[in-house]
């Protein structure tokens, strides 16, 4: 059973209750990433995310990870765009143990500044390994250029410049206007009780001031890049993207379905055309990306320099077949099999219906069942994904970003032509 609540200062709550497990998922979600930042504290969402976890007013660093530890649980962290999360899974016995530490870390932290100086050197390492990981730097570069000027177009981890800025007056201020009560969702799913775990979050975060500083949102508008940028790699990554729907746009489903059917899975088109049939990459795939207001579909595939304009060809050749022609019966009713039996695969454990608690939540303001979510996949015609692919994939908002070694010659990026 799914309850929602929620506290006087607007500290949101959702719970599923799961008699039949022994284990308990609870997360701490803040609705602030780093599309929230102003330019010249970029990465600081994910710096706090990392802080948290360095000490508290009654907990050191070490008696965190010692206590947590003796537990036998899980307990971990993410930032992302639009969002953070703090989360845990413990043996059900253990829950009001857990969530004194995971509540104390979120709610109190000490921001000690010598492990804020040691933790900029770790954040420095991590941005230096993206640099040294092509398939990721070739994303950030898609989307930086791709939303240029804009905070959804920023690394999440920030600048060596930014974080170096931080000090423990800028990270106090940002945490006590950003983790406020209207901005905090506290959801669990496993064996407890609502009741209990609302006595729990009354009275951890009754004291939490409901309300701290304004945020613009504005959609960004797509500048689609056309860049290639030479770097000493033994295969060229390319990234080709388009825009797509918001996370709660009433075409979504026909849009999941055609990811779907271009790259996002075993039997896909691209998957298909470009390794099993040319062999032409190891690793080639399509994925949407969503957030509150707009959302992108980019497609990317790791090959030989001298194969980067046909593997450019290729893809363009997908994206013009699925705005001219309806795909057939039979790919649509594999694309809806394979994402019916993704979601209710992924759903199985206590930790992912815990996080899709929290992100409906976020997107939704309320619980979309299971049968809801079905319906709308099962609704979808050959005519809507056709209809959604000639809406995504125009000329003019097609983009392209390439990294690697200097290929033959200069890349053509007339050959992206899908109208």
């Amino acid at each position: 059973m799914i309850v929602h609540d929620t506290l006087p200062n607007g500290v949101r709550l959702v719970t599923e209750t799961m008699p039949h497990v022994r284990s308990v998922s609870l997360g701490v979600w803040l609705s602030r990433g780093s599309r929230h930042e102003v330019p010249e504290q970029g990465g600081i969402a994910h710096f706090i995310e990392h802080m948290l976890f360095k000490g508290t007013e009654r907990r050191t660093a070490q008696q965190i990870a010692e206590q947590f530890d003796s537990m036998g649980g899980n307990l971990d962290a993410f930032t992302s765009k639009e969002y953070a999360g703090y989360y845990l899974k413990v043996m059900d016995e253990h829950l009001p143990r857990a969530f004194d530490i995971l509540s104390d870390l979120v709610l109190h932290p000490a921001f000690p500044v010598d492990e804020i100086e040691r933790e900029k050197k770790v954040i420095l390492e991590e941005i230096k390994m993206v640099e040294d990981t092509p398939d990721d730097l070739v994303h950030e570069l898609f989307t930086e250029l791709y939303w240029r000027d804009h905070p959804l177009g920023r690394p999440i981890l920030g600048t060596p410049e930014t974080v170096a800025s931080f000090t423990q007056d800028t990270l106090s201020r940002y945490f006590r206007e950003a983790y406020v009560g209207r901005n905090l969702i506290v959801s669990a799913a496993g064996n407890f009780t609502h009741e209990q775990l609302r006595a729990m979050v009354e009275a951890a975060f009754a004291g939490v001031p409901d309300a701290g500083a304004d945020w613009d949102e504005t959609a960004p508008a797509p500048r689609p890049p056309q860049l290639e940028r030479i770097k000493d790699l033994e295969q060229s990554h390319l990234v080709i993207g388009t825009p797509a729907f918001p996370q709660a746009h009433h075409d979504r489903y026909p849009a999941y379905l055609l990811n779907v059917i271009l790259g996002g899975s075993m039997s896909s088109r691209l998957f298909q055309t470009i390794r099993e049939q040319r062999g032409l990459a190891y690793a080639v795939f399509s994925g949407v990306s969503s957030y509150r207001d707009t959302g992108m579909l980019s497609v990317y595939a790791g090959c030989a320099a001298e194969s980067v304009p046909e593997v450019v060809d290729l893809v363009a050749q997908e994206l013009r077949a699925m705005r001219n022609a309806p795909v057939s019966d039979d790919e649509l009713r594999r694309a809806k099999d394979h994402l019916k039996g993704s979601l209710m695969l992924s759903l199985e454990s206590t930790s992912s219906r815990m996080t899709h608690l929290a992100r409906q939540e976020m997107y939704f303001g309320r619980h979309v069942t299971l049968d809801e979510i079905i319906a709308g996949i099962e609704g979808v015609t050959r005519e809507d994904v056709m209809r959604v692919a000639g809406a995504l994939f125009t000329q003019d908002t097609v983009g392209v970003t390439v990294l690697g070694p200097a290929g033959p010659a200069a890349l053509d990026f007339s050959r992206l032509a899908v109208a």
